[in-house]
């Protein structure tokens, strides 16, 4: 009988029917389940609804705006300035430009002592014998200046006065740009130590000097200096006469070497003393044919 029974429980076993043990655990499992999963749903986007918002611009496109501005706002300005330089600069044209002859009795003497220092250039021997010179014409170049433009000039204007270069100097230039000499006074308020005209003021004296002797060996007649060498001999009294000379020593197409000196201009016929010397190359600009009528001006 108990064999029986042993036997339909193990047949209920291999039928697949639980135990009781396991069903008793079967239930335990379903009491502490978890609750069941959350189920999650995606909601379509909305017609309406707002896109997201763009990505900020990256650097080097902020750099490339900057840049762009800041190239249109230079062309802008630069147009500007020059056609407001073109505006001065032909209004400064348009003004008659004395003759040589014009110039020599264009300037009036300020004061008796200014009378008396233009007279004794005027009658200087060594005027005398260039004026007598066919090779070499005559003129006092500050006063081609227009009267507008010459107090802005440095040796015409700002220089130029009682004290300083006193009046205009004479000008005597031999014919192509070979050679010239100007005679002038240096007045007392030219000075860098006491009683001393100032080295600045000689070697301002010497480049334009010699910029002015070479001009018409160069084709457009202007250049631009390139490189000066001054040596100072000896020391410049202030309130005493000089004489500036140059010489054009060679010219290459756009090139054109210069030597010249300051020495003193003395009124007893006395041997003349070497100030300074100096030497210096000018080249004319690619661009000088555009610049050709401010020769007008400089000569």
């Amino acid at each position: 009988m108990q064999k029986d029974n042993f036997r339909k429980k193990s047949e209920k076993r291999k039928n697949g029917n639980p135990s009781p043990t396991a069903k008793s655990k079967s239930q335990d499992a379903e009491v502490r389940s978890p609750l069941p999963p959350r189920i999650v749903k995606s909601n379509p986007p909305a017609e309406n609804q707002t896109a997201s918002p763009s990505p900020k611009p990256r650097p080097f496109r902020l750099v490339f705006r900057i840049l762009g501005f800041s190239t249109i706002a230079l062309f802008a300005f630069s147009a500007g300035l020059s056609f407001q330089s073109f505006r001065t600069l032909n209004r400064i044209m348009a003004a008659p430009i004395p003759t040589n002859e014009e110039t020599l009795t264009a300037f009036q003497a300020p004061d008796a002592a200014s009378a008396v220092i233009d007279e004794t250039l005027r009658t200087h021997p060594e005027a005398e014998a260039l004026r007598a010179n066919p090779d070499f014409t005559e003129a006092r170049p500050h006063h081609k200046i227009p009267e507008t433009l010459r107090a802005r000039s440095l040796t015409a204007g700002t220089l130029a006065g009682p004290g300083k270069i006193v009046v205009p100097p004479y000008v005597f230039s031999e014919r192509d740009g070979k050679s010239m000499v100007s005679l002038m006074y240096l007045g007392g308020d030219m000075c860098g130590h006491p009683g001393i005209v100032h080295g600045g003021l000689l070697a301002t004296l010497l480049d334009e000097g010699m910029a002015r002797c070479c001009f018409p060996a160069l084709p457009n007649k202007v250049a631009v200096t390139a490189n000066l060498n001054i040596d100072y001999r000896a020391p410049a009294m202030a309130d005493q006469y000089v004489a500036f000379r140059a010489e054009t020593v060679k010219v290459e197409g756009r090139k054109a070497w210069v030597e010249s000196r300051i020495e003193t201009l003395p009124l007893d016929g006395s041997a003349p003393v070497v100030l300074v010397e100096s030497k210096a190359l000018f080249i004319e600009p690619r661009q000088a044919a555009a610049l050709a009528n401010l020769h007008k001006v400089a000569n």
